[in-house]
């Protein structure tokens, strides 16, 4: 019957005897360092990934992710979308849409934003975040418009009262110089996202769109494109077929993904370190264990251990560590971060200040990256120790025994 024989006296040196407590010591440490890096990391990962993908739900999901038009910037009016957008991969809906930049002014203030023309009976996601009114009393002809909860508090507006916009884009010459296309619109409904995008789109219908950007009557921006995940807009761009142009969510909010993305990987790289440091007292820990049993290593030399079964002592003994460690902590980290709102309120953190809880979204495939890199680097530790051990002599080890 086959004994890894390596493998269980690996094992036997990491629990080492009941009066070698030092070195069980920083044994356990370097465990409990790992535990502890891995179990930071996936807290804090699950915690940047519920940002972030709150981010794309209430920012993302609102505005125009996608919209195709041809190179003037104007398509012909049509409730059909054409085909070929409709077949193109992460395309779950096409809607009509006319869009322009616009000033908006109240009798009190006055701000800037974006106007969108939607078809009433169409799909329209800020249908969900409607706090007062609703889509369908934007029928063409009746000059209305639904705006965003921070934008209705900035103008000192209510449903009901009058806004003017004014879009500088269709202006027109007169005999008083350069006057924007403007006109008074009533507001029919306020909606909130809980994101800054309140304070920016203006919906109507999209034939009022039209005519304040002097558009005919039978044309429209473009095509509105659905997609089931945002961030597939570069490789959604290069199947674009030819005859049209393209603009996404990039161009608005392109920055703030970045930067999210970028303090994301400095946290991750950041609490990696830890992984890594608990890694080094893995070296040290199994550098004393080497200088400690070099004449146990000679006698298993001389009963004819080879060099490759020494080295795998030592290796078992500290990757042992890492393994124990990223096991534990990948476990751990899992329950602290689905339950990491109940232990702050357990904890008398107030959450109130940030809108009442910490999104987390676990990841399994993340978690299991972590673990499997903390495992390395620890196996990646043990190889100069473990080298040492097996270069130990037979002679001179025991030479003074």
């Amino acid at each position: 019957m086959f004994h890894p024989v390596s493998f269980f006296i690996g094992l036997r040196y990491l629990r080492g005897r009941s009066g070698d407590r030092f070195s069980r010591f920083v044994s356990y440490m370097s465990t409990a360092g790992i535990t502890i890096g891995v179990m930071a990391l996936i807290t804090v990962m699950s915690v940047m990934n519920g940002f972030e993908d709150q981010l794309k739900g209430r920012i993302l999901g609102v505005l125009p992710q996608a919209v195709v038009s041809s190179a003037d910037g104007r398509v012909p009016l049509s409730e059909n979308a054409p085909e070929v957008l409709r077949k193109l991969p992460h395309v779950v809906n096409v809607t009509a849409i006319t869009r322009g930049e616009a000033i908006i002014q109240s009798a009190s203030s006055i701000t800037a934003g974006t106007m969108i023309g939607i078809e009433p009976n169409q799909y329209e996601p800020i249908a969900k975040h409607l706090m007062v009114g609703s889509l369908s009393s934007l029928t063409p002809g009746s000059f209305k418009v639904i705006i965003g909860q921070a934008m209705a508090v900035s103008l000192g507006v209510q449903p009901g009262d009058k806004i003017r916009l004014m879009v500088t884009s269709a202006s027109q010459f007169t005999p008083l110089g350069r006057m924007p296309s403007q006109r008074n619109f009533e507001v029919a409904g306020i909606y909130d996202t809980g994101s800054d995008v309140d304070q920016q789109l203006v919906y109507t219908n999209i034939s009022d769109a039209g005519r304040l950007l002097r558009y005919k009557l039978d044309q429209m921006t473009g095509w509105r494109l659905y997609l089931d995940d945002p961030f597939t807009v570069p490789e959604l761009k290069e199947k674009l077929p030819k005859g049209w142009t393209w603009s996404d969510w990039r161009d608005q909010r392109g920055e703030l993904f970045q930067a999210v993305k970028m303090e994301k990987n400095m946290m991750g790289l950041m609490l990696g370190l830890i992984i890594g440091v608990a890694a080094f007292n893995i070296i040290s820990a199994l550098v004393m264990v080497v200088m400690e049993k070099q004449s146990e290593v000679a006698i298993l030399k001389t009963q004819g251990m080879t060099h490759r079964q020494v080295l795998t002592i030592f290796m078992v003994q500290g990757a042992s560590s890492g393994v124990i460690g990223a096991l534990l902590g990948g476990l751990f980290g899992a329950l602290m971060a689905h339950n990491l709102n109940s232990i702050l309120s357990v904890l008398g953190v107030d959450l109130a200040s940030i809108g009442g809880t910490l999104p987390s979204v676990i990841e399994p495939l993340q978690i299991l990256l972590v673990i499997l890199g903390a495992i390395s680097l620890s196996l990646l530790a043990t190889v100069f120790p473990s080298y040492r051990a097996a270069a130990v002599r037979p002679a001179e080890a025991l030479r003074y025994e």
